[in-house]
């Protein structure tokens, strides 16, 4: 089954009311910048709503929205709310990206990057979700480098696989030490008692759909976006 950002589609997290969707080039660039954050046409033509989006920092903060909008710059890796007016979002050109979602609304966006895997975001925003009244909680993975792809120092690489265990460790296609970014998303939704329902990642290296920092040096970035449509 392929990807939904393939299609430009939302996808909406299990039972769950929150939609959440991963752009591609033909979005173009949605990379924040300093005079203010994302083109705003380009946000309004993915979807037109007040965006919150942070400074991402490869850790594990986690900001929480209360309104529309807010939180807009500040440093940190991941957005909660159970706001349905706004939508939460987070960028990439190879690091995986997760949306979460509760049956009750709560929603989540997490820019999930090696180092703030290492340091538990997912599973810092899964906790700030559930003091926000979420209790099963779904993920989905949003396009990433794939370990065919992801060459990764043997030296950091142990340090991975100390905390997430052996899976993790991959080859390149020419046999280099790699590292495997789905996987240790897998583990961290596990650990943070998630269940990932949508884990069909396409590599961002590989394919000219979507950014990559890796592989051609692309300064764009493609935005995940989480939202609750309202209701009457």
């Amino acid at each position: 089954m392929s990807h939904p950002s393939s299609r430009g589609d939302p996808l909406r997290l299990g039972s769950t009311p929150v939609l959440a969707r991963w752009t591609t080039t033909l979005d173009g660039d949605l990379a924040p910048d300093v005079t203010g954050g994302p083109s705003p046409q380009r946000r309004r033509a993915v979807l037109d709503r007040p965006w919150s989006w942070l400074r991402q920092v490869h850790g594990d903060q986690v900001r929480v929205v209360s309104h529309a909008g807010e939180c807009t710059g500040l440093a940190g890796d991941a957005l909660v709310s159970g706001d349905s007016l706004g939508c939460l979002a987070v960028f990439s050109a190879d690091c995986p990206t997760v949306a979460l979602a509760s049956p009750e609304g709560v929603m989540g966006a997490v820019h999930a990057g090696w180092r703030g895997l290492m340091e538990g975001v997912v599973q810092a925003a899964a906790k700030t979700m559930r003091g926000l009244g979420a209790t099963d909680i779904r993920a989905a993975l949003g396009p990433c480098i794939g370990p065919e792809c992801y060459q990764f120092s043997s030296r950091e690489l142990d340090q991975v696989v100390t905390r997430f265990g052996s899976s993790v460790r991959a080859r390149t296609e020419s046999g280099e030490a790699a590292l495997d970014l789905g996987e240790m998303v897998r583990l961290a939704t596990v650990a943070a008692g998630a269940e990932l329902i949508h884990a069909d990642s396409p590599c961002t290296a590989c394919s000219s759909d979507y950014f990559s920092h890796r592989a051609r040096a692309d300064q764009g970035r493609q935005a995940l976006v989480v939202w609750r449509p309202v209701t009457a």
